[in-house]
């Protein structure tokens, strides 16, 4: 990771492209992070841990909740699948 102040992003913005094809660049402004350039992949990849994130907090508060359970049997007629 790298931190590049505003003006240094505005007027190196091919380089600071360029570098994000490898690392997260930070961009700061008046000495506190203002955003950040990641590459399209990395972003992509950012964003699939976060759904997967989700989806594992998800999980976990469904397997928390009380009730009944529901046969399989149940739960494949309900959906068409006999």
């Amino acid at each position: 990771m790298s931190t590049v102040s505003v003006a240094d992003a505005r007027n190196n913005f091919s380089d600071i492209i360029a570098r994000s094809q490898s690392e997260a660049v930070f961009v700061e402004r008046r000495g506190q992070r203002a955003a950040v350039v990641v590459s399209p992949e990395q972003y992509e990849r950012m964003l699939e841990a976060l759904e997967d994130a989700e989806d594992v907090a998800a999980f976990d508060e469904a397997m928390a909740e009380e009730g009944p359970n529901i046969p399989w049997a149940q739960v494949k007629a309900d959906l068409g699948w006999t």
